[in-house]
């Protein structure tokens, strides 16, 4: 008991620098989760589905109520967000639900924004902007694969490494007849969260941040082969760090 009050202890002291942040824009996604964390009450629900928001709610977010986080994990199901904060919101009208999505899960189903509007069921949707696919991309960097095809961008002579692609998801949003506040900073991010609670309609809080501030290690690993042979020299690296880490792995059935 000693020791898991110990390690309780120092995670929470990562959690709360992770909160803090870098105090500039764009946000870092851990940021935005203590921010929501922050502003959210006791009793309120946070929904989140797929991407690399999941395993950083697992890590950072504090639940105050057994009912309080709904985070789907299994099949990592990108798209069911929205629809599933619908759900919990019908299941639970007195609890205030925030529904945390990024614009990759978003892109895959938004339309449940219109049942939303259409039944009068309230929802609080934070929708966290980084031009790409977080998870995947970390993955793909991780891998050697340089994050190719992970970043929404314009195709140039030399692949997809243009300019962001000039979609606006706040306006698709709003088009799909919820109320939406843009948000660029911390404080801005706050308020527009107060007044996303305070509102009886559902709202969409959007929020750019950067796809490069990753929140705190979890220092689990997954075991996810690299190329053995490759002409970049950042898969041969990727490779290399791969052989040392297979070596620390324990068998757990025996």
């Amino acid at each position: 008991r000693d020791e898991a009050r110990e390690r309780a202890r120092r995670w929470n002291g990562v959690v709360d620098a992770a909160f803090a942040g870098r105090q500039g824009t764009p946000l870092a996604q851990a940021e935005v989760i203590g921010i929501v964390n922050a502003e959210s009450g006791p009793r309120d629900v946070v929904v989140c589905a797929a991407g690399s928001m999941p395993g950083d709610l697992h890590k950072l977010w504090r639940a105050r109520d057994p009912k309080g986080y709904h985070v789907e994990y299994g099949y990592s199901c990108m798209g069911y967000e929205i629809a599933g904060g619908l759900g919990v919101k019908m299941a639970a009208p007195d609890r205030e639900v925030f529904v945390m999505v990024g614009d990759g899960s978003y892109l895959m189903m938004a339309q449940e924004l219109t049942t939303a509007a259409a039944e009068g069921v309230k929802l609080v949707v934070v929708l966290v902007q980084n031009h790409g696919y977080a998870s995947i991309g970390n993955l793909s960097e991780s891998v050697g694969a340089q994050r190719f095809g992970t970043r929404h961008r314009l195709r140039t002579p030399t692949g997809l490494d243009g300019d962001p692609i000039p979609v606006d998801l706040a306006a698709n949003a709003a088009s799909l007849g919820a109320d939406v506040i843009r948000a660029d900073d911390a404080d801005g991010f706050r308020k527009a969260l107060r007044q996303a609670i305070a509102s009886p309609r559902t709202t969409v809080v959007h929020v750019e941040t950067d796809p490069l501030a990753a929140a705190p290690d979890s220092e689990a690993w997954w075991d996810v082969p690299v190329a053995e042979v490759s002409a970049l020299e950042q898969t041969r690296q990727a490779r290399a760090r791969y052989e040392d880490d297979k070596r620390a792995r324990r068998s757990y059935l025996w």
